[in-house]
């Protein structure tokens, strides 16, 4: 491999934000190896030059050698009998310029173009990654935490989660309460959606949509456990939620009865309107 290829392996590795350990575990090889490749010491097989390209988002061409592919092939006549186009097509007079990066093949992939990403997919779980190089894992090995290039927050073997004591409390508790906020729930409760209806299960499709009555219910505990203000919390939806589920599986009555439990919302609200009174009471 020449030194130009070389410097544009690295080029792309140092654009994506991504380390060499971090590389090489996507593709499937040793951080040695990678390190090679940048040095101009060895070159990657074609299998491996295919997931580099995939991984940076450019063609093989662009990659090798740093120039775009033109289209070379003109566009065929249109059919008369073929339907309208719905969106037009890119003017070829128009200086386009590549933004954020969204793809859903294999998960839910987010780049922006300001560095930060957010990776969802069955396999590796939730990933999301920040700019000044804060990571943020949760998948079937547990929950991890990096910040400024320590490990802040992980899950032992035993299940546990660990955190570091040496956090400033204040500190780590607004970057805890940005990242639960900007966390996207939502792809979550997209995808329990889509498995739940597909599975068939319990009503499938006819059940299946209540996934997104979670979305309000968790971003409203978020800000009523970082606030410390329980009326922050959607408790009416998720008083709603659980009246489905009790009409859906006739549980305490069905649907006859498990409207009492819309009482316990003024009930609710009274209590945290009574705590909050006290606590400025008391200061």
């Amino acid at each position: 491999m020449n030194i130009e290829t070389a410097n544009r392996l690295l080029q792309y590795r140092k654009e994506n934000n991504l380390s060499q350990e971090e590389l090489a575990e996507k593709i499937g090889v040793s951080r040695q190896a990678v390190s090679k490749w940048e040095r101009a010491e060895a070159s990657p097989d074609t299998d491996n030059l295919i997931r580099l390209a995939e991984i940076y988002g450019v063609s093989l061409d662009e990659m090798l050698t740093g120039k775009k592919a033109e289209a070379t092939e003109e566009a065929p006549e249109s059919d008369s009998s073929e339907p309208e186009q719905e969106y037009a097509e890119p003017d070829e007079n128009t200086t386009y310029k590549r933004y954020d990066k969204v793809s859903f093949k294999h998960g839910i992939h987010v780049d922006s173009k300001d560095g930060d990403s957010v990776h969802i997919s069955f396999k590796d779980g939730v990933n999301v990654r920040q700019k000044d190089g804060d990571r943020v894992h949760v998948g079937m090995d547990g929950i991890h935490v990096d910040e400024k290039g320590k490990n802040r927050v992980y899950t032992d073997e035993n299940g546990h989660v660990m955190v570091d004591e040496n956090l400033n409390k204040e500190h780590h508790s607004s970057r805890a309460h940005k990242f639960f906020k900007m966390f996207p729930f939502w792809a979550v409760s997209l995808i329990a959606f889509l498995a739940w209806g597909f599975s068939n299960e319990c009503y499938g499709w006819g059940l299946s949509w209540i996934c997104f009555l979670a979305i309000p219910i968790y971003y409203s505990l978020v800000d009523a456990v970082f606030k410390r203000n329980a009326s922050h919390f959607a408790y009416p939806v998720l008083v709603a939620a659980v009246y489905i589920l009790f009409g859906y599986f006739n549980i305490c009555g069905g649907w006859p009865f498990g409207w009492v439990i819309f009482l316990t919302v003024p009930i609710y609200y009274w209590i945290c309107s009574f705590f909050k009174g006290e606590e400025e009471h008391n200061e």
